[in-house]
């Protein structure tokens, strides 16, 4: 392979050299730039040995363009990547020939300007294996034809303004090892595929108006499980004690939803858990963790503006009581933050020996009549282990 300039790769076939990998931007000092009125050449449609483009902070809000709408299938027998990030002026809708890059792998459309619905036609992109499509203002349902995309192992449409009800074609994806459709509209509860899908290990729904309530059986199925965020997605109910049997879980957030009843004590017993957060809920009667949990998850554990929620102060030290909540004998007075908590429903600042990012918190919008709650970006991602992108 020659990569004489940086971004751009070689090989080498039958005496040639053909291009092979194109990554334009400014990643580093020498890498490959796009001129300030950066256009689409009909010649790259000429690279038929391509199977890396990528194109980073190419196209300003000054310079709008829009995805060639065909010839994308000249590239079909070879391109694997496909990426566009960071492009404020990359505009119009997701060409729906895409779909015909049958080698395609990876394809990323994250964080740029793109409006109009996710293509149907997607579903025909067999071998892949990761679509990101985060960060645009992507409209309407999620295709049902997305379903048979059966090997795939990431699906990121996260921040867009998708609606309607999850697809239960989904279900199919039993490969999934990230789903996050975070900050959208979808509506329809929880669906109850998901704890079929076992390969799953990070679940991200926070800030859509789902709805519903916490299946009451069946997690015990997701052992691969490591992150699970239903923040504030309407959910009511219970909290099922069956949840106590996701082993793998290292963060649970059902902050900001409107559940009842109380804490199962054996949410405290999950091997692996490093946070938890329950948070602006309706929760009731006294928690029952032993305390050794409260020493050990420290702010990590929230459960503050639950107003019927208490603990034993004989069970637990006063240095380590649970931010925002009463002693059982208090529950009927006031209950007011100590100094230098914030008790209005924020996620607290996170240990550094689990978080690398700088805070937890997150902050409250009002859109279009639901309330969002916006996750700190780094604490999830920082939780999840991996480079998503």
């Amino acid at each position: 392979m020659l990569e004489s300039v940086q971004g751009v790769s070689c090989d080498l076939f039958n005496g040639l050299w053909y291009p092979t990998s194109i990554r334009i931007g400014p990643v580093l000092d020498n890498s490959l730039q796009c001129a300030p009125d950066a256009r689409f050449s009909p010649q790259l449609f000429d690279l038929r040995r391509l199977r890396t483009l990528s194109f980073y902070s190419c196209f300003p809000a000054s310079n709008p363009t829009a995805i060639p709408a065909a010839s994308w299938e000249r590239l079909s027998g070879s391109l694997e990547t496909l990426e566009f990030r960071t492009n404020p002026g990359l505009t119009g809708a997701i060409p729906a020939s895409l779909g015909r890059l049958a080698s395609l792998q990876s394809l990323v459309l994250v964080e740029n300007n793109l409006t109009g619905p996710v293509p149907a036609e997607l579903g025909a992109l067999l071998k892949l294996r990761r679509l990101v499509l985060s960060g645009n203002g992507l409209s309407g349902p999620i295709p049902a034809a997305l379903g048979g995309l059966r090997g795939l192992l990431k699906m990121d449409l996260s921040n867009n303004q998708l609606d309607g009800s999850i697809p239960p074609e989904l279900g199919g994806l039993r490969n999934l090892t990230l789903l996050d459709l975070r900050n959208n509209s979808l509506t329809g509860g929880l669906p109850q595929f998901v704890q079929g899908m076992e390969s799953l290990q990070d679940l991200l729904l926070s800030n859509n108006p789902l709805g519903g309530s916490l299946p009451p059986s069946g997690w015990e199925k997701l052992g691969d499980l490591a992150m699970l965020d239903l923040s504030n997605v309407g959910l009511t109910g219970a909290i099922p004690e069956s949840m106590a049997a996701l082993a793998g879980l290292r963060f649970l957030a059902l902050d900001h939803n409107r559940l009842t009843g109380p804490v199962p004590a054996r949410l405290a017993q999950l091997p692996n858990i490093g946070a938890l957060y329950l948070n602006g809920n309706n929760l009731t009667g006294a928690l029952e963790f032993a305390p050794g949990f409260y020493q050990r998850m420290g702010r990590r554990f929230a459960s503050w503006d639950n107003p019927g929620l208490c603990y034993d102060v004989a069970a637990v030290d006063a240095a380590h009581a649970p931010a925002g909540v009463v002693v059982c004998k208090d529950l009927q007075e006031p209950s007011v933050p100590r100094d230098g908590e914030d008790g209005g429903g924020r996620k607290p600042e996170a240990s550094s020996s689990l978080v690398a990012s700088s805070s937890a918190g997150f902050s409250a919008a009002r859109v279009g009549g639901f309330w969002s709650v916006v996750s700190v970006q780094g604490t999830v991602a920082a939780f999840l282990g991996l480079v998503l992108l």
